[in-house]
């Protein structure tokens, strides 16, 4: 399983790693960044390579992933927690400011495995800490989205709503179409396009493909 993972890691990601670090470096400035106190302590869940990770600001950082090449990806100063997210998380209850993840849930068997995911996001964080969800959303890619091998559980912004409220948490804030299916491809494009991108809901609606939902616990 783990040489299976490495091997996909490598397959999807290295040919781009380069633009995909600068695509998350303006995510995350003008984005995400407002989601997490530079004070606080953040989880990512899936974190891959740590595009994600290695750019927020914030006291305390920690990567899960289930690859364990990728902790030999993350900076300094993160701390990696290999292991299945299913399961109970090394982590204090009400100990976590923010918990962010990007195209993951997707990745788990079952609604079972994503509800005991959920069920270890709410403990971990306080009250008022927020779990901040992207993810490939199947109702604008009823095709292309099972073109990924381990690609198993479908999702929409609704049905993910759902099970985070049956979890304990309060939806703020669901976004149906936000980005693109994908920021990265053979011919990349200039950096500034994404951040005109983000200033233009319109746009959304138009090439957005994956949801942004944020909740809180209360």
């Amino acid at each position: 399983m783990n040489d299976v993972l490495q091997r996909q890691y490598e397959r999807r990601f290295a040919a781009q790693a380069e633009y995909r670090r600068q695509v998350w470096r303006v995510l995350v400035d003008r984005v995400f960044q407002q989601y997490v106190p530079e004070n606080g302590a953040v989880l990512e869940l899936g974190c891959g390579w740590g595009e994600f990770i290695n750019h927020i600001r914030a006291a305390r950082r920690y990567g899960m992933d289930l690859n364990p090449a990728s902790g030999a990806r993350l900076q300094p100063g993160v701390t990696f927690l290999h292991q299945d997210c299913t399961q109970p998380w090394p982590v204090g209850d009400g100990s976590l400011d923010a918990i962010f993840t990007s195209n993951f849930f997707e990745h788990l068997p079952d609604k079972a495995s994503l509800a005991s995911t959920l069920g270890e996001a709410h403990r971990a964080l306080k009250s008022g800490g927020r779990l901040i969800c992207l993810g490939p959303n199947i109702r604008y890619l009823p095709g292309a989205y099972w073109d990924f091998w381990d690609h198993y559980l479908p999702l929409t912004e609704t049905s993910l709503a759902e099970g985070l409220e049956l979890a304990g948490f309060a939806v703020e804030e669901s976004i149906a179409r936000f980005l693109p299916y994908t920021m990265s491809r053979d011919r990349n494009p200039p950096l500034w396009t994404l951040r005109v991108y983000l200033t233009l809901p319109f746009a959304w609606a138009l090439f957005g493909k994956q949801f942004l939902v944020v909740a809180r616990r209360p």
